[in-house]
């Protein structure tokens, strides 16, 4: 008669060790199913980002290095500085291969906010040039960077712009903009046309260089007529209607931008 509260016992605590296991068991499960289900998600997403980055930016990226292993092969692929699209009205600011275009993506939470064109040589070897007249200015700070002022948008549609040309200088940060440009220089007026520097390729971080080309963006006033941020997508122009050619990376993801008579 002792052994029965004993048994008792025991298959107490037998069903009980089988309920806490079978609770276990269905929290693993669905754990798991938790787990694999953001697995999936997280493989859809990075799929998304993937091949939206190859549509745009990765096959401008495989054109690019195409040109640069042998720029001279690929001659018909360069705008020519100081040249225009028909009765666009800014000039091609330098010689070379528009690699990339406003609104090319290059990683998750960045778009790039203007074009990039390749001249193919070293840095300091071509020529830079305003692509409009206005009014330049280069920050005490600023290394390898100028922006101009256009008092008028010459299509009508902003009031005021401003025009960014960075990488201007070498690899050390050493500026390859010209000695009538020094540091601190403030709304001296520039033609069209006028010489600016040189294609570099300072990355903002001495030694760790860029490839040498020249970026180019157009940007917005603020209220009191200052250049907005640069960095910022949202700051800046599609310039395709002011170079008469199509930049804008989201309606032209596969073809070399060029004039239409080219």
């Amino acid at each position: 008669g002792s052994q029965k509260p004993i048994l008792s016992i025991c298959t107490g605590f037998s069903k009980t060790g089988k309920i806490l296991f079978l609770m276990k068991s269905k929290k693993r499960s669905k754990a798991l199913r938790v787990f694999f289900s953001l697995v999936f998600v997280a493989v859809i997403v990075i799929g998304y980002f993937a091949f939206r980055w190859y549509a745009h930016s990765g096959k401008r990226t495989v054109n690019l290095l195409v040109f640069l292993k042998n720029p001279e092969k690929h001659k018909d692929w360069k705008v020519v500085a100081k040249t225009r699209c028909g009765d666009a009205p800014f000039l091609f600011p330098t010689d070379g291969y528009i690699g990339y275009l406003w609104g090319d993506t290059f990683r998750l939470g960045h778009v790039h906010q203007g074009i990039d064109i390749f001249a193919g040589t070293e840095a300091g070897v071509t020529p830079v040039y305003a692509a409009y007249d206005g009014y330049l200015t280069r920050l005490p700070t600023w290394k390898s960077s100028l922006i101009i002022r256009i008092p008028h948008d010459p299509l009508g549609m902003h009031g005021q712009l401003w025009t960014y040309y960075t990488h201007l200088a070498d690899s050390d940060g050493n500026p390859l903009i010209v000695d009538a440009f020094p540091p601190g220089s403030t709304d001296v007026f520039v033609e069209a046309g006028t010489l600016l520097g040189y294609q570099g390729n300072y990355s903002g971080v001495a030694g760790k260089p860029v490839g040498v080309h020249l970026h180019f963006s157009i940007v917005l006033s603020e209220a009191d007529g200052s250049f907005r941020n640069e960095l910022l997508i949202r700051n800046t122009l599609d310039p395709s209607p002011y170079f008469g050619l199509n930049l804008n990376a989201n309606r032209n993801p596969k073809s070399v931008p060029l004039c239409e008579n080219e």
